[in-house]
């Protein structure tokens, strides 16, 4: 299969979301975060101790997919380029580093994602959601951005670091904003 194909995003199953994003700051957004008992690693509060890392003033609302790697085409996986250029082919958008913290918030009955399977050092780990956003910098060791896990009923926010040469399983779950409305399937 290659991008495109016909297996491959609009003709596969999609999360589709409606998540509001800004009106908040970042002490509030982590205010919000610690009433709802979600907790951060260390990269996502390095993610936010970066003045790179701004939040809007007024509220929008953001129509947002989540779908695999192989749903944008790419059966092997694919490095953050490959997806990210097939996923704006698509109306597909890089979110702000913004939609993570709001979107945890959004999403507080995520399911548990790591029972029974086997850890994964260097990929994403099994039940995660990762917003693809841009990156702040080509720096490896910086964070370059949030993914969502429900670990043993905990739910975090976590920050991750890559590289631009890492490849991503097909059954990686990201999420994109949608840029068209045809973008988003009804």
């Amino acid at each position: 299969m290659t991008p495109g194909s016909e297996a491959a995003y609009p003709d596969c199953p999609v999360v589709a979301r409606t998540v509001k994003i800004g009106g908040l700051t970042k002490p509030q957004l982590i205010h919000k975060l610690r009433e709802h008992s979600v907790l951060m690693n260390e990269s996502a509060e390095r993610l936010f101790a970066d003045d790179r890392f701004t939040t809007l003033d007024t509220e929008q609302m953001l129509e947002t997919v989540e779908l695999t790697v192989g749903d944008l085409g790419y059966p092997r996986g694919a490095t953050s380029g490959e997806f990210c250029a097939r996923a704006g082919q698509l109306g597909l958008g890089l979110c702000p580093l913004e939609l993570g913290p709001h979107l945890r918030l959004a999403f507080l009955d995520q399911p548990e994602g790591s029972f029974g399977s086997p850890i994964r050092q260097h990929k994403a780990p099994v039940g995660s959601i990762t917003i693809a956003s841009a990156a702040l910098d080509d720096d490896p060791t910086t964070p370059k951005g949030f993914y969502l896990r429900r670990i043993d009923g905990v739910l975090w926010l976590r920050g991750y670091t890559s590289e631009k040469t890492h490849v991503w399983n097909p059954g990686d779950h990201l999420v994109f904003f949608c840029q068209t409305k045809h973008a988003l399937r009804e």
